[in-house]
């Protein structure tokens, strides 16, 4: 089985993200980021969504997430910074559909390396990510392979990498060339590389 996109799904949960965050009167920049988030889990139909925040206060993703797990019919599960040395709450990062990391973490390379993928794949979401891309390299192991990788420049940057299990073509392994299109921030330089 793979992950398979729905568009109804990422429409409900974005429109009701947008409700929820207008009754709560969220900051615009912070808003853009959490609706996008909130789509992307709807339109996967995630089953297990973990968001791992870097604070304990509920923030405008933890409410959209809320809203779109709903929508899913699937379950919420909010880590924040100190629980993530317990090993029961590792225990729950199995069976992974749909992981959001806050990009603030100390510990966002082991979150990523603890969640272990579902039989349908995995979406990993890091926002607030700036500029390394922690999430593609932290996230290949054995049996999982990396299907497609993007950055996005909302708010302070998200990365979002489909993560895929089984056999197949995975974007760091593979023996075919592709073009890689990059935008310098600070000069708005578009650069393209051959990989």
């Amino acid at each position: 089985m793979k992950l398979v996109w729905c568009p109804e799904t990422a429409s409900k949960a974005y429109i009701e993200g947008v409700k929820t965050l207008a009754s709560e009167n969220q900051g615009q920049e912070e808003t853009d980021v959490a609706e996008f988030i909130s789509a992307l889990a709807g339109g996967w139909k995630a089953q297990l969504i973990i968001d791992a925040q870097s604070n304990n206060n509920p923030t405008s993703t933890s409410l959209t997430l809320t809203t779109a797990a709903q929508h899913t019919h699937g379950k919420y599960v909010c880590l924040s910074e100190d629980e993530t040395e317990t090993k029961n709450v590792m225990k729950q990062l199995k069976g992974v559909d749909f992981l959001v990391v806050d990009g603030r973490r100390r510990d966002v390379a082991s979150v990523v390396k603890e969640a272990k993928p579902g039989p349908r794949g995995m979406v990993v979401v890091r926002y607030n990510a700036r500029k390394s891309n922690i999430v593609s390299s932290a996230v290949i192991g054995a049996g999982m392979r990396v299907v497609r990788s993007v950055f996005l420049p909302i708010g302070e940057g998200v990365d979002v990498v489909h993560v895929g299990v089984g056999k197949g073509p995975s974007l760091g392994k593979s023996g075919q060339s592709r073009w890689i299109r990059h935008i310098d921030e600070d000069t708005g330089e578009e650069h393209l590389f051959r990989r």
